[in-house]
């Protein structure tokens, strides 16, 4: 788990990172009747990081965010959000790049969601790691899933298996096996990521 504050992800166009994620875990924390001590205990994370995460002023891990969403009952596709409206006749079938949803984590990764919502059995994910970027623990959940490397570098851990892979590699497992990753490459690294059913 992360504990420091980090700096503040920039979206494709360099303008910063809009500043949803903690309103969306404050609200829902409350609306479930949890203090932050609580949601601390449950999603095994601290307080003082949860309530810094409430207020803006720092990004999750994945893993903590994937702990905080499973201790709130959702999973982490609810916190995706964004300024952008989606047209009436795209609705349920069609994701235009303009009105992606979007999450944003710590160290400048950022998660779009590439189905419309709700997702029926498959999520698609548009996922950027900055240069030198890791998710510091392993984690797992229900499904499967699988990616494809559009650009750049990518080190994937799944289980005891150490794996890196070059622009234009696919990969597929069983997301409940414990499973890490991180770009070593010197520019972002672009994965499209599926994962059945959306439970991440």
């Amino acid at each position: 788990m992360s504990r420091h504050i980090s700096k503040a992800p920039q979206a494709e166009d360099g303008a910063s990172a809009p500043q949803f994620l903690g309103t969306r875990i404050r609200g829902l924390r409350k609306r479930r009747g949890l203090t932050l001590a609580e949601l601390a205990a449950q999603s095994e994370l601290t307080a003082g990081y949860i309530s810094q995460l409430e207020r803006n002023l720092s990004y999750p891990s994945i893993p903590a965010l994937f702990n905080i969403a499973r201790s709130l009952g959702v999973t982490i596709q609810w916190f995706f959000a964004s300024e952008a409206v989606t047209a009436p006749e795209d609705e349920g079938y069609v994701v235009r790049k303009n009105s992606r949803l979007s999450v944003y984590y710590e160290d400048g990764i950022i998660d779009q969601l590439l189905t419309p919502q709700p997702n029926r059995e498959l999520e698609m994910l548009h996922s950027r790691f900055p240069p030198g970027t890791y998710s510091q623990t392993s984690y797992s959940h229900e499904g499967e899933e699988a990616g494809y490397l559009l650009s750049g570098q990518f080190e994937l851990w799944v289980g005891e298996r150490h794996f890196v892979l070059e622009e234009g590699d696919s990969f597929s497992f069983s997301s409940q096996q414990p499973h890490r990753y991180g770009n070593p490459g010197e520019a972002d690294a672009i994965v499209i990521w599926v994962i059945t059913p959306p439970t991440f």
